[in-house]
Formats: structure tokens, sequence, C-alpha cells
């Protein structure tokens, strides 16, 4: 299962087994509603069940878990989702960046 959301979809082994809708809100003190916000504003789009019905991944309530934050403190939702892609981007790009540096602080094995 791919979900199509700004965050590219990423699934992370943790991701199963997803939540209901109805579960997840539960998780994350919220309403179904706040989930459909967060859906129409394309920060995570639920992945479907065999029997049709929304799931969310543990992935998908992280994100919506920092979205929530940054709502709760005023920011308006289609603005926090913004936040949300951007941290995650920048969370990716420093965890490339890092590899990158450790492969070039390696002496190359091939010369010698």
């Amino acid at each position: 299962m791919t979900a199509d959301n700004a965050l590219g979809g990423r699934l992370d082994d943790d991701d199963y087994p997803a939540y209901t809708m109805g579960r997840a809100a539960e998780m994350l003190g919220t309403n179904a509603g706040f989930l459909r916000a967060l859906g129409e504003a394309r920060l995570i789009t639920p992945l479907r069940s065999e029997g049709g019905h929304r799931r969310y991944s543990r992935y998908q309530l992280r994100i919506a878990a920092r979205a929530r934050e940054l709502v709760d403190q005023g920011t308006p939702v289609e603005a926090a989702c913004r936040i949300v892609i951007l941290e995650d981007q920048l969370e990716e790009a420093q965890r490339i960046n890092a590899e990158f540096r450790r492969a070039a602080a390696q002496p190359d094995a091939s010369s010698g």
C-alpha cells in the first residue's frame, strides 16, 4: 500500500498494523474531522484496507501528531501541514548529508 501525499507516501517498517480513522483520531486525542482536514491539506492520505476502509499508519500518526501540536499552538491547519512537510524534508536531507559525510570520511579501500 502506498499513500499519495506531500511526504511521498513513505512507508516505514512499523507501519503495520494501520489504524482505523476512529482509532487514529482517538490516539491523537482529536476527532475524525481533524484527520480529514489533514487529508484535504494533502499532508496525509489514508491507506485503504481491502474493504475500502480508511487506515492510518504509525508514521502517518506521528506526522499528524506534529501537525496537531502546531494547530493547538494557533497555527492554521494548512500552515501546520506545510511546516510538517518542510520539517520532514529537512530531516531527510540531514540524514542523507550524514550518510554522505560518513562515507567520505572512510578511507577508500580500492586505493592502496
